[in-house]
């Protein structure tokens, strides 16, 4: 696990000071604290940070082939390399190091660029061929690992695996991208392509760069296949054959994530997602198995005895950590190592359990993605419950109910999913169970934002009307109905917010996390499935619950959905209270000319006097306006 960062410029220009890339590598140091590499050659620097995992002795980055014509740096793990470098050496390749990252520069020597369809993995990879003077910057299928780039005025491509090492460069320019501010006050993150920036890219998932003679192209190298073709009708015998294919699958995948030269451990919240990774670790023979869990002085948000129950089940060295409202003094220090505005509420409980199990393993394994994939949120049981015939003259007198009384002060409860059912279909249905995910309707856009920013915006516009989200939406006709709710989350909520707070909360910490769920070919799998079998009935991750009965206690397969969050609307009321009056202040907000403050000035208002909840849209402003101060 490494961060990466380099530059590509193109003519007889000054050549790349040596400074200016170490710089960059500096910015990135928490990536990768163990060592620092950098190539320079004429139009090409190459830099790395590494956290050492495999080959702990030589696979010092970046790495070359024999003669040094192809160099390489990489963030991540390449789990198939034994076998890759076992075929390489087969067609006559020799490699002078033992780790994974040395299969890419020999991959490419031997197949070209299709050599990354032979990949499986999570990564991030910069890989210089100087006989072509061509720079190809890779991102992993599921997109996982990230990368963001920009082309300067005079060509030159600056690259890093995060936003500090790209803004350590004197010739980017700092401004605010209007499109991606609104996407983050409607959905809580910034979906690819976009940055917070103007002019400053993520490279999208499963999608490769090239760089050559001042010219790039971005293009996709892997696509889910349709799953229409297959049949809804499955005998018991059927079933039973799919369920092995796919405990096979998993436990193939947990296996290959554990390959390391260093300790490693996993989270264990206590969900069905979780526990099938430890209790797979058990089964092949992971030993000592450490486990970590985190929890809350509020009982409504602590999940801390299901944890236990799989600790004590599968015999494995757990630890907890409880958080204290103390931990509200990380704000500040959390929004910098997220470099862009980011509205998720559980980069505080990803954090410090981050930061616990870095004090005793190096790498962690991690049960994200079960929910994108096996069809696990209440979104995506609500977006059913809307097709039923009733819903639409139901839909008024609902969310006239849901306006007139105040929120439950509980976390779970069946008020509180009435009045967020309430006020999702107040969205259109064309946006499907994105209805559920959305933060500010149409209107309160137009109330919020200024008119420059709406000039700038070029109007409200509805999300799947603009890009990537048009596309994305159109793609979605390829898969039955249930999976085509999988499939747009797995093209944006998934890695544009989930992965993201994964990265960098534990390499905050530098901790590398793997995520077996997400292996390219469980996820294949699933897809080419029916939706029925991921949601049947209310049922959600039907398939993986019964696959997995054969492993964990029922009573952590079928309990109910948690979720990974944090009293933030209590927090907001106390313990933040006058961080966000500070941020939010009338003053504050009129001279930086791009909100409306009577509408926040409203919601402030409703939310500090309990009748309405607003920690969502709040912590949203809140983050925006700390991060502005602290990158602009």
């Amino acid at each position: 696990m490494c961060g990466i960062c380099g530059i590509a410029k193109v003519g007889n220009k000054e050549s790349i000071h040596p400074p200016l890339i170490s710089s960059m590598c500096q910015t990135i140091i928490h990536r990768g604290p163990d060592d620092e590499g950098i190539y320079i050659d004429k139009n090409i620097a190459l830099g790395s940070r590494r956290l050492s995992i495999i080959d702990l002795d030589t696979g010092h980055q970046p790495i070359s082939n024999e003669n040094g014509s192809v160099w390489v740096v990489c963030n991540g793990e390449i789990y198939n390399f034994p076998a890759l470098k076992e075929e390489l050496i087969s067609r006559g390749h020799n490699f002078s190091t033992k780790t994974d990252t040395e299969t890419i520069v020999h991959g490419y020597e031997e197949w070209g660029e299709d050599f990354i369809k032979k990949l499986r993995g999570m990564y991030a990879f910069a890989l210089w061929d100087a006989a072509q003077h061509k720079l190809l910057l890779v991102r992993d299928r599921i997109g996982i690992k990230p990368l963001y780039y920009t082309i300067l005025e005079d060509s030159t491509l600056v690259f890093g695996s995060e936003l500090k090492a790209v803004l350590t460069h004197p010739g980017v320019k700092r401004s605010i991208e209007p499109q991606a501010l609104d996407f983050f006050l409607t959905l809580e993150y910034i979906p690819a392509p976009y940055s917070i920036f103007k002019n400053i890219f993520k490279l999208p998932a499963a999608c490769s760069l090239i760089y050559k003679d001042g010219k790039m192209r971005v293009k996709k190298y892997w696509e889910l296949e349709s799953g229409k073709s297959i049949h809804k009708s499955y005998t018991k015998q059927t079933l039973n054959s799919l369920m092995d294919e796919l405990y096979n699958l998993l436990k193939e995948s947990v296996k290959m994530r554990l390959i390391s030269d260093v300790p490693l451990g996993a989270f264990l919240s206590g969900g069905i997602d979780s526990s099938s990774i430890v209790g797979l670790m058990r089964e092949l023979g992971a030993s000592p198995l450490k486990t970590f869990s985190i929890g809350f002085e509020d009982s409504t948000y602590n999940e801390l005895d299901s944890a236990r129950r799989i600790a004590k089940k599968f015999h494995t060295d757990h630890e907890e950590f409880i958080i204290q409202p103390q931990a509200l003094e990380l704000t500040e220090k959390l929004i910098h190592h997220l470099d862009e505005p980011f509205g998720d509420f559980s980069i505080f409980p990803t954090y410090l359990v981050s930061k616990m199990a870095r004090s005793r393993v190096t790498v962690i394994l991690s049960g994200d993605g079960g929910d994108e994939i096996f069809s696990g949120y209440e979104h995506y049981q609500a977006q059913r419950l809307s097709a039923f015939p009733l819903i639409p003259f139901l839909q008024k007198p609902l969310s006239s109910i849901v306006k007139k009384f105040p929120p439950s002060p509980k976390k779970k409860g069946l008020w509180n999913k009435l009045r967020r059912f309430g006020q999702g279909l107040e969205f259109s249905p064309e946006l499907r169970h994105f209805r559920w995910m959305m933060f500010l309707t149409a209107e309160n856009r137009k109330l919020m934002y200024t008119k420059d920013l709406t000039h700038e915006l070029g109007g409200i516009k509805q999300l799947n009307k603009i890009e990537p989200f048009q596309e994305i939406f159109l793609n979605m006709d390829r898969f039955d109905a249930k999976t085509a709710e999988l499939y747009l989350d797995l093209k944006t909520y998934l890695v544009d917010n989930i992965l993201v707070k994964v990265d960098r909360m534990s390499m905050a910490q530098s901790l590398e996390t793997r995520v077996p769920l997400l292996d390219h070919k469980i996820v294949e799998f699933i897809f080419k499935l029916p939706g029925d079998l991921k949601l049947k009935g209310m049922t959600t991750k039907w398939i993986f619950k019964k696959t997995m009965e054969r492993l964990l206690p029922r009573k952590n397969i079928f309990r109910s959905k948690e979720g990974f969050s944090i009293p933030m609307k209590h927090w907001l009321r106390k313990e933040l209270k006058e961080l966000m009056l500070d941020y939010l202040s009338q003053e504050r907000i009129q001279n930086e000319g791009l909100f409306n403050f009577d509408l926040i000035k409203k919601m402030i208002d409703l939310h500090l006097q309990g009748r309405e909840n607003f920690s969502h849209q709040l912590w949203a402003l809140l983050v925006f306006e700390i991060w502005k101060e602290q990158y602009l």
